[in-house]
């Protein structure tokens, strides 16, 4: 059948009708945009560029560091008098305009120690009049501490004047670069500990999520509807919960004097209390309660979906319940289990709240120690690094869910 030929006008109405449909189309899905840009891509963006943007140093001693350029670090000599004399003159600087404790901290960094000294020095640098400064700065730096007579120091300094640098995400797997430039691990290793405790408690909890959630899915997809709504409530009950209230109710349980442990010795099982508050135990069982909702929804809104007559049919052929449950019920509800764990993964993962409340020293996590840096050490590129390095092993853990399950069979509900 021939088209109809559309006249100049009625195209030009066409595409206005169509420009329009686009238009209000963007308009409808422009706060979800905007919301996600804001919430999402810019606190992403921030975070992986203060994970490299480090312009305390160079801000503070910019003359310092421009004289340290000429400077051979790989030499086992200090820099010039000449440096020495301009870093003397900035010490002053910074006394006076009370910025001195900056520069020490962040030099005290990379320098264990160091701290002390330039505050130290710097106050007595702050003694000198400015003449002193030009003709003998050099050498009252030196008579301050010995320690300026150690390249190393020097080394720390003009490492931390980098604008860009890559050492947090060396520091955030335990690695430095030596005197020699070279890639090195550190003598402590603390934060790839943590990285693998955090994969192992988020695969404890996935395992009991899944453990105890799958039994009670299948219950609420094969139970009578009013029986199923019911139990339904019961499940979603904790939503209608402050987490914190959760986690508080924990804290009363799991203490020493709480209810499991009275319950124990009252029915003399155990003749002291356990210590089973500040573990990490404490944070296993607490994020398993408060994550199984994550799992049982998946679950139940696939097994909802599964006809009953291909189980009652394998029985039928001869099949005994356990096998015929095995390889026809069970392969049916990979899209369920897999997008319930996937969640409860990456949600337990980065979970701060109650590893924090209930974990103590034993039960911390990766997410605990990026808040420490961003509150109390005052490390902010450090804590950008660790979490950047999180959000590449989820985004690695999403990848390889991809490769063995396919996003395509993700199904939450």
């Amino acid at each position: 059948m021939s088209g109809v030929e559309l006249t100049q006008a009625e195209k030009r109405t066409f595409d206005r009708t169509q420009r329009k449909a686009r238009r209000t189309a963007l308009l409808f899905v422009a706060p979800l945009l905007l919301f996600i840009v804001v919430s999402f891509v810019l606190p992403i963006g921030t975070m992986l560029f203060r994970s490299v943007y480090h312009p305390a140093v160079a801000e503070l001693i910019p003359a310092t560091l421009q004289k340290l350029k000429a400077w051979d670090e790989t030499s086992n000599t200090i820099p010039e008098p000449d440096a020495l004399q301009v870093f003397a003159g900035e010490l002053k600087t910074l006394v006076e305009n009370k910025t001195f404790g900056k520069l020490a901290e962040e030099i005290n960094r990379s320098s264990p120690g160091a701290s002390s000294l330039i505050k130290s020095t710097a106050r007595k640098m702050s003694r000198l009049d400015d003449a002193e400064l030009q003709s003998k700065g050099d050498q009252a730096l030196l008579d301050a501490g010995k320690q300026w007579s150690n390249p190393n120091l020097w080394r720390s300094i003009k490492k931390a004047g980098n604008v860009f640098t890559g050492a947090y995400y060396l520091t955030a797997v335990d690695m430095e670069r030596n005197g020699e430039g070279r890639v090195v691990s550190r003598k402590t290793q603390i934060y790839t500990d943590l990285y693998v405790k955090s994969l192992k408690i988020a695969l404890y909890i996935t395992l009991l999520t899944g453990l105890i959630g799958f039994p009670l899915a299948y219950y609420l997809a094969n139970a009578p509807e009013r029986t199923a709504n019911v139990l339904m409530v019961f499940v979603l009950l904790p939503f209608w919960t402050s987490l914190l209230v959760r986690t508080t109710a924990w804290m009363a349980l799991l203490q020493t004097n709480g209810v499991i442990n009275s319950v124990l010795q009252s029915l003399h099982i155990i003749s002291e209390p356990l210590e089973l508050l500040y573990t990490q135990f404490s944070t296993i069982i607490a994020m398993t309660h408060i994550l199984l909702p994550f799992m049982i929804l998946p679950l139940y809104s696939v097994m909802k979906g599964i006809d009953p007559s291909y189980f009652r049919a394998a029985l039928s052929l001869g099949a005994k319940p356990i096998p015929a449950f095995m390889r026809i019920y069970l392969p049916m509800t990979t899209p369920g289990f897999s997008a319930g764990a996937l969640l409860v993964f990456i949600i337990s993962i980065g979970y701060y709240i109650t590893p924090a409340l209930v974990g103590g020293v034993d039960g911390q996590m990766i997410s605990n120690l990026i808040a420490f840096h961003m509150q109390s050490s005052n490390n902010w590129e450090l804590a950008a690094a660790l979490g950047s390095l999180l959000l590449v092993l989820i985004l690695a853990m999403y990848w390889l869910y991809d490769r063995l399950v396919g996003v395509s069979n993700l199904k939450l509900g």
